[in-house]
C-alpha cells in the first residue's frame, strides 16, 4: 500500500499528517510532492480538464491542511487524499453544470467530432479502451478509475466514493463488461482483462 511504509529515515504519510495537524508547512510540502501527481491525474480524468485539474489538486493540499486534526488514520493517506480530491471535483462539475450554455446554443455548435469508428481506427488499443473508460457512466468510470489507474482496493473504492464493498463489486462487474463488449465491437481480440 502507498504511504504504509517509508524508506529508512523519512516520515511515513500518517506521520506527516500528524505534523501538519500540529502546523508543520515542510511536511505539507512533503506530502505534495508524494501525493500532487496521483491526485492532479485523477481530478484530470474526472474533469477532463488540465486546468481544472490543476485547482483542484491545489485545493486538496490546501484542505488537507484544514482537516489534518480531524484526520483519524482509519484509510491510507492516499485514499483520504483521493476522497477529497473527488468531492471537490464533483461539486466544480456541478456548479459547472449549472453555468452551461442553453440547449439552442449547444446544438448550434457544430459537431467535428470523428465518428467512434473513425476514432478507433486512428488509436492504438491504450488510448481506445481509455475512451470507452470515458464513455462509461460516471459511477462506472469511476470505480475502474481508482482501481486500474490507481490500483486502490475494492475497500478503499467504496471508503472513497461512501459506498458499500458489495456496490463497488457490482459496478465493477457491469463495466468490465460493457468493456469488454465495446472492446469485442470494435474489432480488439482480448476484451477487458
Amino acid at each position: 500500500m502507498v504511504g504504509t511504509t517509508a524508506a529508512p529515515g523519512q516520515q511515513t504519510d500518517r506521520e506527516l499528517v500528524e505534523r501538519v495537524a500540529h502546523g508543520d508547512r515542510a511536511a505539507v510540502r512533503l506530502l505534495f510532492m508524494r501525493h500532487h501527481a496521483r491526485v492532479y491525474r485523477f481530478v484530470a480524468r474526472q474533469t477532463g480538464s488540465d486546468m481544472m485539474a490543476d485547482d483542484i489538486a491545489n485545493e486538496v493540499f490546501l484542505e488537507l491542511w484544514r482537516q489534518a486534526p480531524a484526520f483519524e488514520g482509519r484509510s491510507e493517506v492516499s485514499t483520504w487524499l483521493l476522497g477529497i480530491a473527488r468531492f471537490k471535483a464533483l461539486s466544480v462539475l456541478r456548479r459547472k453544470k449549472e453555468a452551461a450554455i442553453d440547449d439552442d446554443a449547444a446544438a448550434a455548435i457544430p459537431d467535428t467530432a470523428d465518428t467512434p469508428e473513425v476514432a478507433l481506427m486512428k488509436d492504438d488499443k491504450a488510448v481506445a479502451l481509455r475512451r470507452m473508460v470515458n464513455a462509461l457512466p460516471e459511477e462506472h468510470r469511476t470505480v475502474i478509475d481508482l482501481a486500474y489507474y490507481h490500483a486502490k482496493s475494492v475497500g478503499e473504492i467504496g471508503e472513497i466514493l461512501s459506498i458499500p464493498v458489495a456496490t463497488v463489486k457490482t459496478r465493477m462487474f457491469y463495466a468490465r463488461k460493457k468493456l469488454g463488449e465495446a472492446l469485442q465491437a470494435a474489432g480488439f481480440e482480448r476484451g477487458w482483462p
